[in-house]
């Protein structure tokens, strides 16, 4: 009987594993070093684990391959095909830097060098109109030339092929011809949308990443169906679904930044169960803090995104912000003798002064011994802290050069990395036109329980959520979440002439686009959900919002309202005399994923002892704090800080002033006091 569900999340230092057995809703973890080839580490946590691959009926996988990828440059030989005269677009860019002001910081060179970026005469009009056919014997001549080289990938990006992709599919025909085994991406077929560059970028990044992570999703494919799984291996995405293998071979590049996606979303799934639908996730690894919101439910998607600057990829994405903030970042002083933390970390290794790997830099994680919040050991005692080493990191880094006592010092630290991550919480929250005192703060990964509060008291956030195995919570978004695609169309028209019934028909082929694909992919028409949305813009803007639409498409009049209404809500004004205009047509494909519901437990009326006592300093003040093991915590209890709880992949600080409650979902809620 397959009743296990799988998901698996791949770190730099550990790979995490999150099994659910469908028929109680309980949930174990397993966590086991990452290696070279993640497709080891993955199989040896599945054995580690006792998995009988032969009883999972889902396996869902967040990976970091395709980011890895893009990151280090570690990319197959690629060629991009582009219209006559347009071949350095993409080295162009927008002609605009990261750090306007430093002049000797230059954007990264492109994913393909101007070599092997060829052209062909071609042209398609403004209108979609064929101007000049492409020229079949000079494409021909690309192909030769192309084979000769012994390209591994090619990106075809023709100018207006967003409106007529003819050009671009003969062309991949030709090319096809001469190389039948080569990945052909073209961007009418990836990024249908106007402004040539992002859509030259996107397909690109397509191209690129699509031999690295066709050839992993297959090795993995064969090792899962080598120990017995029989159903096809889900592949998390950054639009917050999960695809097959036989969507990666097109769509390749939605793969890039798949395991923070995962976070966000079972951040918003558990604040969900908790009856929070405004939440804010803050997932605190060793290394960053990632920063989510959802609202209503719903996780705020955006397209403007890249793993490197100037080299955007267009598809939709779950928004997340990352910082540098996380365990091992460092406490240092900048030249204006002000007190600093992060982004730079001590990683996994050397890691923290604690680890006694010979690191001296005070970190957030030495802090946090110093103050008594982190005990001697982590990871279930598999990981060993020294105290002494933390403090002489503290005093020596920061107390003496600062003039503080040693609390003092390890406070300070604690404090500058909080405000980093509040300011990072206001950028997505309060910049976006959201209050964060609507919110419930869902603190996860390693580190995020222990900050949780602090950053929650530094926003006036009510709530803060501790979930039942917060370092692993990301594994666990890959669980919650279906299939799905996004579609898109241009549709420049301003809404006084836009005419429903043409809409409408644009709407359909991309539903018709859809649910031939979702049905590839083996999803039932009953489980198949269809969400519209039209990107709106002010005539004369070139940065649209996007706004739900009906089925069918009613009153333009609704819309534009609507449009109105979600402008004063995003950016604070709204002209409602301004003509509005039409950017783009939007439609969301969810294949609906049966999903196990999590256990429920009944309150027992118990109260569990703590396991020890400890002093830790808070505001200064040196309290003597109980500490809980989480594993002893039933379901209806209810403590006051001072307190600290202590698990397998996390530690969680309940300070003064703060109350505490276990849920029954074993989440611990704990409500804020300003």
């Amino acid at each position: 009987m397959q009743n296990l569900r799988v998901a698996v999340d791949v770190g730099g230092t550990f790979t995490d594993i999150c099994i659910m057995d469908e028929a109680t809703g309980l949930i174990r973890i397993e966590k086991t070093s990452s290696t070279r080839d993640p497709i080891d580490g993955i199989m040896s946590g599945v054995e580690k684990a006792g998995i009988d691959l032969s009883q999972v009926a889902l396996f869902s996988h967040g990976t970091t391959v395709a980011t890895n990828a893009l990151i280090t440059r570690r990319l197959p030989r690629a060629a991009v095909v582009s219209t006559k005269g347009f071949r350095d677009v993409i080295e162009i860019r927008r002609a605009n830097k990261e750090d306007l002001w430093d002049v000797y910081k230059d954007v990264v060179p492109p994913y393909v060098p101007r070599r092997d970026r060829l052209t062909v005469p071609e042209r398609i009009d403004a209108a979609g109109r064929i101007v000049e056919p492409l020229d079949e014997d000079a494409a021909r001549d690309v192909a030769r030339i192309l084979k000769k080289r012994g390209v591994a990938t090619i990106a075809v990006c023709f100018m207006n092929a967003y409106l007529n992709g003819a050009n671009e599919q003969r062309m991949r025909e030709i090319l096809k011809e001469a190389m039948p085994d080569i990945p052909v991406s073209i961007s009418s077929q990836v990024l249908p949308e106007i402004f040539e560059h992002e859509r030259f970028s996107t397909t690109v990044a397509n191209a690129v990443v699509s031999p690295v992570v066709v050839d992993y999703t297959t090795r993995l494919g064969e090792r899962l169906a080598d120990g017995g799984y029989t159903r096809d291996l889900l592949l998390l995405h950054t639009g917050g679904g999960v695809m097959t293998p036989a969507s990666v071979k097109d769509f390749a590049a939605r793969l890039a930044g798949s395991g923070i996606a995962a976070g966000a979303i079972a951040s918003r799934y558990i604040a969900g169960l908790c009856g929070f639908p405004h939440s804010i996730g803050l997932d605190m690894g060793g290394t960053s803090t990632d920063v989510s919101l959802a609202y209503n439910g719903q996780s705020r998607v955006t397209k403007d995104w890249h793993i490197e600057f100037g080299y955007p990829i267009r598809f939709s994405s779950i928004e997340v912000l990352t910082i540098g903030a996380g365990g091992g970042s460092l406490a240092w002083t900048d030249p204006a003798g002000g007190l600093r933390n992060g982004p730079q970390s001590a990683g996994a290794f050397p890691g923290p002064a604690c680890y006694g790997n010979g690191n001296t830099q005070p970190t957030n994680t030495d802090a946090n011994v110093t103050l008594g919040r982190l005990g001697t050991s982590l990871a279930g005692g598999k990981v060993q802290l020294d105290p002494e080493l933390a403090r002489h990191s503290v005093e020596e880094g920061v107390a003496k050069p600062f003039g503080l006592g040693l609390h003092e010092a390890a406070d300070a630290i604690v404090r500058v990395a909080n405000a980093n991550m509040s300011d990072a919480v206001r950028l997505i929250s309060i910049s976006r036109g959201y209050d964060p005192r609507d919110f419930a703060l869902v603190a996860f990964g390693g580190a995020g329980a222990l900050h949780g509060v602090d950053v929650a008291r530094e926003l006036a956030i009510p709530v803060v959520i501790v979930p039942p195995n917060p370092g692993v919570t990301s594994a666990l978004g890959c669980l919650l979440v279906d299939m799905q695609h996004d579609f898109s169309q241009s549709c420049m028209v301003a809404a006084d002439e836009a005419d429903p019934a043409a809409i409408e028909a644009q709407f359909a082929a991309l539903e018709r686009e859809a649910m031939e694909r979702l049905t590839h992919e083996g999803v039932t028409e009953a489980d198949i959900v269809l969400q519209r949305s039209i990107d709106m813009m002010y005539r004369g803007q070139w940065r649209s919002l996007a706004v739900n639409a009906p089925r069918p498409i009613g009153a333009i009049a609704d819309l534009v309202d609507h449009f109105h209404a979600e402008h004063k809500r995003e950016y604070n004004f709204r002209r409602d005399d301004a003509p509005v205009s039409f950017f783009r047509l939007n439609l969301k494909a969810i294949g609906v994923v049966p999903k196990a519901e999590l256990a429920v437990h009944t309150p027992t009326g118990a109260t569990p002892l703590p396991s020890s006592h400890r002093r830790v300093w808070f505001d200064g003040e040196g309290l003597d704090t109980p500490v809980y093991d989480r594993d002893e915590l039933p379901c209806g209890f209810v403590f006051e800080g001072p307190a600290i709880v202590e698990q397998l992949d996390s530690t969680t600080v309940v300070p003064p002033g703060a109350r505490a409650e276990v849920d029954k979902f074993l989440n611990i809620i704990i409500r804020v006091k300003g």
